[in-house]
Order: structure tokens, then C-alpha cells, then sequence
């Protein structure tokens, strides 16, 4: 009996979010795409934590998840580490998605996540789980998000 309200809270924790606030990547999301990132939005725009290795990734999101294919999406990124940012996104076909911007650098923002920011866009051709692969000359990243 106990293991069973365990699982309810869990779930019910999953699927509960701030009226108004766009959907965020809970369980039924990231079911259709293996080792999605999971999304929070606190009442503001919804951002991912990425994994990272030697540096720390965060992406802030402009559209909610899923992301609609054949549409722009404007993330910006903050990662920590040492040189310019590249940023691919990639399904497990190896489709590419179409940047339509950037990275561009930001001077500074309100958004406050360790590391320097850039802004950038993205076309998706594809319904898929979407692999962003980010990378510095000092520390990489890993973002994975759903497209439908």
C-alpha cells in the first residue's frame, strides 16, 4: 500500500504545473524519446539542464516541449568552460536540424545560470528525439529534447 501512494505523489509531482506556465517535459513526454533532459518552468519560461562534461549546460527555452516540427525555436544557452560555442542538433538518423541563428553571443541577461551565453534558432524537418550536441574548447555538452 505504502509503495503505491510512493508512486501516486511521484506521478501526480510529474504532472503538475503553474496554470498558465507552457508544458514541460514530464513523464509522458520524455516516454517517447529515451534520455530526454528534463524541463522545469517555474511560473517564467520553461530550461533544461544538460549534461556536461568539464563544463555545466542550461538552455532557456522559447517555445514549449514538445517542440513543433517546421517551426523556429529560439534557445539560449549558458555554458560554462573556455571558448566559442558550437551547437548541433541531431536525430538518431542522423537528420540535422536547420540553425536559423547563431550562436550569438550575449553581453548578459536577467537569466541567471552559471557560464557565458549565446542565443540561438533552430528549424526541425522531423517529429523525433532530438539530440543537441554543445561544444567549447574547454567542456562539452549534451541536451536531448522531443520534437512532434
Amino acid at each position: 500500500m505504502r509503495s503505491i501512494v510512493v508512486v501516486v505523489l511521484m506521478l501526480a509531482a510529474g504532472c503538475a504545473r503553474t496554470p498558465g506556465a507552457p508544458p514541460s517535459a514530464g513523464p509522458a513526454v520524455a516516454a517517447g524519446c529515451p534520455g530526454a533532459s528534463g524541463v522545469s518552468a517555474d511560473g517564467g519560461l520553461p530550461e533544461v539542464r544538460g549534461e556536461g562534461r568539464g563544463a555545466e549546460v542550461w538552455g532557456l527555452l522559447f517555445a514549449p516541449v514538445p517542440f513543433e516540427r517546421g517551426r523556429e525555436v529560439k534557445i539560449v544557452w549558458r555554458m560554462t568552460g573556455e571558448g566559442p560555442l558550437t551547437v548541433t542538433a541531431t536525430l538518431p538518423d542522423g537528420t540535422r536540424a536547420r540553425r536559423t541563428f547563431g550562436p550569438e553571443q550575449h553581453g548578459g541577461s536577467t537569466w541567471k545560470r552559471p557560464g557565458d551565453e549565446w542565443g540561438t534558432g533552430f528549424m526541425f524537418p522531423k517529429a523525433g528525439c532530438w539530440r543537441f550536441d554543445l561544444t567549447r574548447t574547454r567542456g562539452t555538452g549534451q541536451v536531448r529534447l522531443p520534437v512532434r
